[in-house]
Formats: structure tokens, sequence, C-alpha cells
């Protein structure tokens, strides 16, 4: 029989209400209240505060009573980062994360999930039927987000996203998709990835339970590609000055990483180092030491608590859920929402919400419905049962200090990456190029297929200008550019190489198509790239600025040369002058949109 305050409390929370499709009820642990409420935790007397929100009951009442529904507070204010931690806008209340990730896998090759975008993922925030059937699931497990790895952006996600925040569950977002984001092996910041993140964030900045962004996930994950992490980093700074351009919310932004000892640290100060708009708002961390029973002591929590004891901003596990035993007791959940770990971490995400082959699910979809798994349970009693202790705002300003932030690390045998970031993506620069080159990629031609182009051309041409080192911090004038048009401008460095300008020399097997409608220099002059000069001036400068000089020294050895045979009656008469003029007036068009090397090595061969 239950204490009468309890029975009161009880009936009040039990009272009739409308439940909308979007807000079922479902068996759980009082005191789980979702992300806005009114008082802002204080330290624990009595009844224990709730950092996700308030909680009546005392420790005693919360291991005896039960209760049938949840109540889930609307997300509908979003989140601010105010020095190292999360606040809900509207109460001044922290936040911390109940996440769990939620991405269907990628379908298999050459299979289409959705007829009407031609996409090969799976966006679950835009498919309705995907999540409403699972809300009510998500719900029962007490998460507060999700994390979505894949967003399609000609999808719409309204209804979702308004169900989900009813529900009182955020998103986070990763702003890639499998075939456009920063490859570690072959890293790059180029218009076609910052037009695919840019589309992401205009099609979701509008919704106020959109928790941030994601700029990567683990792309350094070694000492082998750490250059890979400059071009994350000009990626965080460009997508910040994108919404603030736009004038959108500030929508933070961040970084996921994976747990590697040796470059663990240097990470983490990379992406704190410097000014505040080109470094991560946040910092995720997918951490798989804690596996079964652990321990806060034994796991290795302890030792990254201590090293991110005084990271400058929000630190949390953007990834955790070790799965070496099955079921997985989630243990870690105790730990990582108690008072030796909240003042630091700002929570977790656990891995992951659907059973994929990788075996790191909580429940198995069966003929399109849901099936709970043996984790699911143990999730969803940690989840509800974890009552983190946080700050309100007031209390936070008060107590804050100046941030402590890191200087950039110093390369290493395990770390090297420069300070210097690549430049922003031109896509006005590199429209001008592409428009330029007479030999030009095939558009039929797939991603897939770029790889060998490259592998083909740049062993004949030189490839720097389309080149970025984020060793060195050197970068080409069109590392920028999208892979198809480097992919363009490499062919037609081979072309003039090798083709000597016949069109009938620009095909490669079918990669390449002829461009007769080359730009000329009026139209280049009226277009401006991003540093302020025209798109003729820049080409010019960083293509062939050397080789005007020698093609005029070229013609005016010609032009001797020629007289001399003819008034000697050696041959080369008018018709070969005129010849050799309208070859040097091809090459001249050229001079804003190829190498200067190519440039001379052809002139060499035709004027000798």
């Amino acid at each position: 029989m239950l204490p009468i305050p309890i029975l009161t409390l009880l009936l009040a929370l039990c009272a009739p209400q409308m439940i909308s499709a979007f807000n079922l009820p479902e068996v759980g642990v009082p005191g789980q209240q979702y992300p806005t409420a009114a008082a802002a935790p204080q330290a624990i007397s009595g009844p224990i505060p709730n950092a996700i929100g308030p909680n009546p009951f005392t420790k005693d009442q919360l291991e005896g009573a039960q209760i049938a529904t949840i109540v889930h507070d609307p997300a509908n204010s979003p989140i601010e980062v105010h020095g190292s931690k999360f606040f809900v806008k509207e109460t001044g209340e922290q936040f911390f994360m109940k996440g769990i990730a939620y991405q269907p896998s990628v379908l298999p090759a050459g299979e289409v999930f959705s007829q009407a975008t031609n996409s090969k993922f799976i966006d679950p925030m835009a498919e309705t039927h995907i999540c409403l059937r699972d809300l009510p699931y998500l719900k029962k497990l007490g998460v507060n987000l999700v994390r979505v790895y894949q967003i399609d952006t000609d999808r719409d996600h309204d209804t979702c996203f308004n169900a989900f925040a009813e529900a009182g569950i955020y998103i986070i977002a990763d702003l890639s998709e499998p075939d456009i984001s920063v490859v570690r092996e072959a890293p790059t910041w180029d218009t076609t990835i910052k037009e695919r993140y840019e589309k992401v964030i205009d099609s979701l900045h509008g919704y106020n339970n959109l928790f941030g962004f994601f700029a990567g996930n683990e792309v350094t994950n070694d000492r082998t590609n750490t250059d890979a992490s400059p071009f994350v980093k000009a990626s965080i700074r460009d997508i910040k000055a994108y919404i603030k351009e736009k004038g959108y919310r500030n929508i933070p932004v961040g970084y996921s990483t994976n747990d590697d000892a040796e470059t663990r640290q240097s990470l983490a100060d990379y992406f704190a180092c410097g000014e505040r708009d080109i470094t991560a708002d946040f910092y995720g961390i997918n951490m798989y030491e804690w596996c079964g029973y652990s321990t806060y002591w034994s796991s290795g929590y302890k030792d990254r608590t201590e090293e991110f004891k005084d990271y400058p901003v929000p630190v949390f596990f953007s990834e955790f859920g070790c799965n070496t035993k099955r079921p997985r007791p989630f243990t870690e959940v105790e730990a990582l929402y108690g008072r030796l770990m909240t003042e630091v971490w700002s929570g977790g995400i656990a891995y992951m919400y659907f059973e994929e082959p990788n075996q790191y699910g909580v429940v198995e979809i069966v003929n399109g419905e849901v099936q709970e798994l043996e984790d699911f349970e143990s999730l969803r009693r940690q989840f509800n049962q974890a009552i983190p202790t946080g700050h309100s705002l007031d209390d936070h300003k008060k107590k804050a200090s100046v941030a402590n932030i890191p200087n950039c690390p110093f390369n290493t045998k395990a770390w090297k990456a420069s300070t210097d970031i690549p430049h922003t993506p031109d896509p006005i620069k590199c429209g001008c190029l592409e428009s330029t080159l007479q030999c030009k990629l095939s558009p039929y031609v797939k991603v897939n297929e770029l790889n060998k182009i490259f592998e083909y051309a740049c062993g004949i041409v030189d490839c720097s200008d389309i080149r970025g080192n984020g060793s060195t911090g050197s970068y080409g004038a069109f590392s920028d550019c999208g892979r198809k048009q480097k992919a363009s401008y490499v062919i037609n460095e081979v072309f003039l190489k090798q083709g000597e300008g016949d069109p009938k020399n620009c095909d490669f097997s079918g990669l390449a198509v002829y461009n007769n409608r080359v730009a000329g220099q009026n139209d280049l002059e009226l277009r401006m790239t991003l540093d302020g000069s025209s798109c003729y001036n820049f080409l010019s400068k960083h293509s062939a600025f050397k080789v005007e000089q020698e093609v005029k020294k070229l013609k005016d050895a010609n032009v001797t040369s020629n007289s001399n045979r003819s008034s000697s009656g050696l041959g080369g008469g008018s018709g070969a002058m005129l010849n050799r003029a309208d070859k040097l007036q091809f090459y001249n068009n050229l001079f804003s949109v190829v190498g200067a090397s190519s440039i001379l090595a052809i002139l060499v061969s035709v004027l000798a």
C-alpha cells in the first residue's frame, strides 16, 4: 500500500488528458521529465533534483513507486551553449543528453529506398511511417535526443520533427551523407561538400528541437590520417559563418571523434584552439571503453573525466555501448549521469536503436514491426533511473571563469595537422574554371569512377593545383573545387599535353566530351571570385601568369624564324606561317585555363 501523499500525487499525474497519436503513454519510472522545466535544479536536499526536468520524488520513493505515464514536456525551446555546458534557452536549465543513435543502415548498392528522390540512404526523419512507428518506443526508452547520421534534403521533415518535439525529443544531425563528406583517405573541403552541408542547414534550421550539427564523424581516427583534421576545421568555420550570414539562430556546430589513445588529446585541443569562429561549439567522443559490468575507475572513465575537466566547450559521449557482452547491461549510464561525471560531461548517445549485422541495436524490425530486444529493457531501466544534477544558467554564469582555450598541438610523430586550414570553397571561381576548359568530364561519369581518372591523369600531368595538404597547410588554387570539376581540369590538362587541341582526341574512352563554348575574356572579367578579383584575373594569376611572356617570346622567335626560312628558300611559306599563327591564337585563348607547364610543353612541340 502506497503512502497517502504518493497516492494523491499519482492521481494528479494520471488525470485524464487529451492523448494524441504523437503523445502515447507508456510505462516508465517517475521523475523523468523532458527538457523544458520551470524550476532550475538545486543542490540535493529532500527531493532529488533532475537536470532534465523537475522531480518531485525522494530517492526512497523513486525506488518503490511505479507510475503509468511519463510526462513529456515539448522540446520547443532551442538548446544553447554557454561555456562548457548546454542550457535550455527558455528555462535556463542545464541540458543533459539521454540520446540514442537513430539511423537505419545504408541500403545495398543499387537499391533505391525513395523513388521520389533516388536516394540510396534512409532518412528516418523524412519517413513518417518509420518515425511515428518508433516514437512510442523512443519515449518508452526515456530518450530526449536522437542522432541522425544522414539527412535527405529533398524531403519534408515537418511531421517527424514536430512529433518528436511534442514528445520532448531533440535531433542532432550529421551534415554528411555516404557519397559527400570529408574522406580521411583523400580529404578535401570543396564546393560540393559545402553545398551539401548548407542544404542540410537550410532544410532543418527552422525546427526548435534541432539540437545542432556534426561537421564530421571520426574523420581522423589514428596517427595515419591526422592531416584530414584541417579540412574538417575549415568546414566548421564556413558552416558557422553560413548560419550567421543567413540570419538563422545560433545553431551549435561540433565534431564527433573516436577514442584513439595516440591522437585523443591532440584532436581535442585542435578543435578547441584558435578563435571562436573556427572552433567546434561542442565535442563528442564515440566512447566504448566501458564493457559489461565495468566501473568508473577500471573502465577509463575516470581518466577521461580528468583529461576533459577544463575543456572549454561541452563534451559528451556521441556514441557509447560496448557490445562484447550481450545483452548489454548499460551500467555505464549510472556513472555517466552520476556526481563524478556530470560536472564535466553533458550526457551521451547510446549506440544504437536499430539492430543491424554489427549487433548494437536495442530493437529489431521484423516485417515492419518493432520487436524489443533484451538490450532495450536494460537501457530503458538505466535511462529512466538516471537523474543527473545540473546547474541553472544564472548559477553557471556566476561561477563561470575565463575559458581555458588550449594551445594548438605541435606536430609530432603521431600528429601532423597544420593550423593553416583550407580556404573557403568558391563556387564562382570553380564555375569559371570549368567554363574555360575545352575537354571536360562527361556528365554521365559516375562518382565512383573519378578515382581512376585522377590516378591516370595525375601520373601524366602536375595535379598540385587541385590538391591540398593538411600536414603542410598548402592548398592548390583549385583544391576547393568539386571532384567532378577537378576531374575535368586534369582531363583538360592531359588533352592539352597529348591531344594537341584536336577535338577528336577529347574522348578518353567515353569519359570526356569536347566543349565548343569556352568562356571568353569579357565574360570572365564580369564574374567576381570570393577574393574580390575577376575570374579572368584569378585564373590568369593562378594558372598561366608566366606563360603569356613565354608565348610572346615564342611568337617573336617564330615570326623571325619563318621570315628567315621564307627568304632563304628553305620552305615554310605563308601557309605554314598562318597555320602556326592559328595555333598560337588557340593556345593564347587557353592562358587562363591550364597550368603553365602544360602549355609550355605544347608550345615547344608545336613551334619546334
